[in-house]
């Protein structure tokens, strides 16, 4: 029945619609992103780096304003499928974009396909994203990039035996599965697989199994915000000087934590597609900038993915010239190739999704503060998801 109604509703927008789009010679920008709850952080890097985008590249493209609009939708799928349908069918926006967590993403999926409007993923990171709506471009990284890398890296660096512990949800599923995959191909074993509760998590009991357990590493994937907590719990348990390593995705060492993570962070290898510490120009002015703008905030992983979002928008308009709705816009986005803070990157023409360099990182202490300091890369890293 809400479907029906919601098509209903997307059909008499599109008869207003034309009429409207000649008078308004705006370009609006559905930003639906958890600017309050446990993925706080993330809304808060996103919307950051979205306006930072804006106040460098001005707000008109192609003649048409660019307005940003942003709704919280604290991370539950409900409020986010609710919100974008407010947003397509009363605010009529060109383009929805953010989108925190995977559930979020994927409960907006069929209103893209339905309304025919770009959507464009600036944060979740599961691999069947981009296969849910042809409508979806991806902006951030998917789990089985960032997994992959060190799988291949730990048994090269004795470490043999390792034990899991993930967010149990869409990416978390990924993570455990591709490491999983690729460490016992490179001769490896994981001896357990952990799985914690997404919303309100205790890793106290799970940290307790893998200090008895006693593999060489524990491999952590858990959403950006969680890392502090599962640090701190590492470090209190004791696993540190029981001599278990602590490896992980990126999302672990999240920048914008990292320096409330003392000493026990100092050594941690994780792989990821973006640290503040990448050494290239162009990311040393984007952090200075970001920054300046944010009373001396770090970015992020997700801020990069919202700077660059915007970018894969703002090109898309130009392309298009903003004619030819959803659909021209959405070819425009398909192949762009570009420098982006965190290295090269593209959007691969056929799976709509990311393509970029994976980075070993080390976390070390630099000028008193901690940094994610890159010792190796991976080039061109498609999603292996989607690679079988």
């Amino acid at each position: 029945m809400q479907k029906r109604l919601f098509l209903h509703a997307i059909a008499l927008a599109s008869l207003t619609a034309t009429g409207a789009m000649a008078q308004d010679n705006t370009f609006k920008i559905g930003l639906i992103l958890p600017m309050t709850g446990q993925q706080a952080t993330t809304g808060r890097q996103i919307e950051a780096a979205a306006r930072l985008y804006m106040a460098q590249n001005g707000d008109t493209v192609a003649g048409k304003k660019i307005q940003l609009i942003v709704k919280d939708d604290t991370s539950l799928p409900d409020a986010t499928r609710r919100l974008a349908q407010e947003l397509v069918v009363n605010d009529k926006v060109n383009v929805l974009a953010g989108f925190g967590i995977t559930p979020s993403a994927l409960a907006t999926a069929p209103i893209a396909t339905q309304s025919k409007t770009p959507m464009v993923v600036m944060a979740a990171a599961t691999s069947s994203i981009t296969q849910a709506s042809p409508y979806i471009v991806r902006t951030s990284f998917t789990l089985p990039q960032a997994s992959v890398a060190l799988a291949d890296w730990a048994p090269k660096n004795g470490i043999k035996k390792v034990v899991t512990l993930v967010s149990d949800y869409g990416p978390g599923i990924d993570a455990e599965k591709f490491f999983k995959e690729r460490l016992t191909f490179n001769g490896g074993q994981v001896t357990e697989s952990l799985r914690v509760p997404l919303r309100g998590p205790d890793f106290a009991p799970f940290l307790q199994k893998v200090r008895d357990a006693k593999p060489d590493a524990l491999f952590v994937f858990v959403p950006s915000g969680a890392g502090a907590a599962v640090m701190k719990q590492f470090a209190e348990r004791g696993l540190d000087k029981a001599g278990i390593k602590l490896i992980g995705t990126g999302d672990v060492t999240d920048d914008d934590q990292l320096n409330d993570m003392g000493d026990v962070a100092v050594g941690v290898v994780t792989s990821h597609h973006y640290s503040a510490a990448h050494p290239s120009a162009m990311n040393k002015k984007f952090v200075e900038a970001f920054g300046k703008a944010n009373k001396g905030l770090r970015p992020n992983f997700m801020a990069v993915g919202g700077y660059d979002g915007m970018r894969v928008i703002y090109e898309a308009l130009k392309t298009s010239k903003g004619q030819g709705g959803g659909d021209a816009l959405l070819a425009a986005m398909k192949g762009q190739i570009f420098e982006s803070p965190r290295g090269k990157m593209f959007i691969d023409a056929q799976t709509r999704d990311v393509v970029q360099d994976i980075y070993l990182r080390k976390v070390e202490r630099k000028d008193g503060q901690l940094y994610n300091v890159e010792f190796d890369v991976i080039k061109d890293v498609k999603d292996p998801g989607k690679t079988k």
